[in-house]
């Protein structure tokens, strides 16, 4: 915190003004976390989550912190919720997506995330009739491990061209097209591809 509030001119705090601004601050975050998501439909929805270092009980223990973004009705991207949880299952998951129903999401069309299996039950539990995504960047990042480094830019550029289509007709032609391109020099990329092709391209079917 002393290195924080000396950017802002700030000499130095003592430790009764640290307690002090860091419970003014979980009341802030508490209020942001709890207020109710009422600017929706929130018609596209982004969750991922992101492993962090924390002190409990005199311990340092690794946790998740998952967040979920969403773009309302206004068009506008809106951090719906972040959470802490122990372990990135499936539990915390429903757990976290239930708060999110609970304070109003709805009218979710297409959910981006990883494939980790307990987010995507999660997702079909709650968020009924959602069309689920997966996160390109994830699915691309464990792809590139299926072929030499030296290869890894030129696959990945083939791959990134799927995305890059007008009309969901294209994109799963050109997924088919650059599929049977790297199977002929690494053919578990082409059976990962094909594999994947429904949830690589859900998001060709939205404006």
């Amino acid at each position: 915190v002393d290195g924080l509030v000396k950017t802002l001119g700030i000499e130095s705090l003592s430790k009764s003004q640290v307690s002090r601004m860091a419970t003014e601050l979980d009341e802030v975050v508490a209020e942001f976390r709890n207020r109710p998501l009422d600017a929706g439909p929130y018609t596209y929805v982004w969750m991922d989550a992101l492993t962090q270092k924390v002190r409990e009980g005199g311990r340092i223990i690794s946790v998740a912190v998952v967040i979920a973004v969403g773009v309302n009705a206004d068009g506008h991207r809106e951090v719906l919720g972040v959470d802490v949880i122990t372990t990135e299952d499936g539990a915390g998951w429903l757990a976290f997506l239930r708060g999110l129903v609970a304070r109003g999401l709805s009218g979710v069309q297409l959910v981006i995330s990883d494939a980790h299996p307990g987010l995507v039950d999660a997702i079909g539990s709650t968020l009924v009739g959602a069309a689920w995504q997966r996160c390109r960047t994830h699915y691309l990042r464990n792809l590139l491990t299926k072929v030499p480094k030296s290869a890894q830019a030129m696959v990945a550029t083939l791959v990134r061209t799927i995305f890059a289509q007008p009309d969901a007709e294209h994109v799963r032609d050109q997924l088919d097209v650059i599929a049977t391109m790297l199977g002929r020099q690494f053919p578990k990329v082409e059976a990962m591809l094909r594999d994947a092709a429904d949830d690589l391209t859900a998001f060709a079917d939205f404006p």
